[in-house]
Parts: C-alpha cells; structure tokens; sequence
C-alpha cells in the first residue's frame, strides 16, 4: 500500500484519487508519520458502485448523547 503525507496529499489530492480509483490500489494517509486515514477505492459490481459497509469501523467511547462539558456551558448557569 502506498504511503503519503497529509501536505503531499492536500497538494496532489485530485490526482491521488484518480490513481487510487484507477489502479483499485489503497493509500494510506500519515501525519507526522503516523497513519490518519486511508483512501479505498469502490469496487465496481456489474455496472454499479459497490457500497462499503462502515460496519465495525467506529468504536463509541463513554456517552455519545449528552453534550460534551454540559457543566462549562454558561446558557446553563
């Protein structure tokens, strides 16, 4: 899988996303050399796009419904 940097990736993104659709090859995208996102190609499945399934992908930690530092907000005091 090929590697960029998020500044490389900013300045060529067009171009990348071409590649990626055209080569159906991954691109991984680091900051500071750290991975922070990949870029997958769809697959084409008789003529139509294939849906990728986000199933798994995100994981919740604590509440995801009560805003976050309810008690900092001043429309409360």
């Amino acid at each position: 899988m090929e590697t960029l940097s998020v500044s490389k990736f900013k300045a060529t993104c067009l171009s990348v996303l071409e590649h990626v659709h055209a080569k159906k090859k991954k691109v991984c995208i680091t900051k500071r050399g750290v991975p922070i996102a990949e870029v997958v190609p769809v697959i084409a499945v008789s003529g139509k796009e294939k849906k990728v399934s986000l199933k798994g992908s995100v994981t919740f930690i604590g509440d995801i419904v009560s805003p976050v530092a309810e008690e900092e907000w001043e429309a409360q005091k």
